[in-house]
């Protein structure tokens, strides 16, 4: 079942980076900011993870929380982390079985090759866990700016 603008998102589980299981549901009251990510360390995603942890403060005002999500597993995450200090936790889905349900599994091409990976894209809930709004083929530079102003606007 894939998410849809104005439904509830089925509650999901994963690991964060220290290794504890995480679910959607622990954040009902809180608005949440998923936004999914081809690969830790790679130069797209440590622009848009820097660019989250400058505004983290700023979203955590607006009562949003932001998790990052790819299919890298918990150590690489824990590296990530500690290197670029984020303050937001990251989750492993190495089967990918979430990034189907939110469509972003997808074929891609790089280099004449084709193969499965991320579509950087970015979903904001409400507190009852309803898709508000969907970011899909993002582009980094002056994205985490339109997440935030959207929450601002839509609060």
């Amino acid at each position: 079942m894939t998410v849809e603008v104005g439904k509830k998102v089925e509650d999901f589980t994963l690991q964060n980076h220290s290794g504890e299981e995480i679910s959607l549901s622990d954040f009902e009251g809180k608005h949440v900011v998923l936004y999914f990510y081809p690969k830790d360390m790679t130069p797209g995603c440590t622009t848009e993870a820097c660019d989250f942890r400058d505004q983290h403060e700023s979203f955590a005002e607006l009562d949003a929380v932001i998790i990052g999500i790819s299919p890298d597993p918990v150590k690489s995450h824990q590296k990530f982390i500690d290197k670029h200090e984020l303050p937001f936790m990251l989750l492993a889905d190495e089967d990918h079985k979430v990034a189907e349900n939110f469509d972003v599994w997808k074929l891609k091409k790089n280099f004449g090759k084709e193969y499965y990976g991320i579509e950087r894209s970015t979903f904001i809930l409400d507190k009852e866990g309803k898709l508000q709004k969907e970011y899909r083929k993002v582009k980094v530079n002056g994205h985490v700016e339109e997440a935030l102003t959207f929450i601002k606007e839509n609060v």
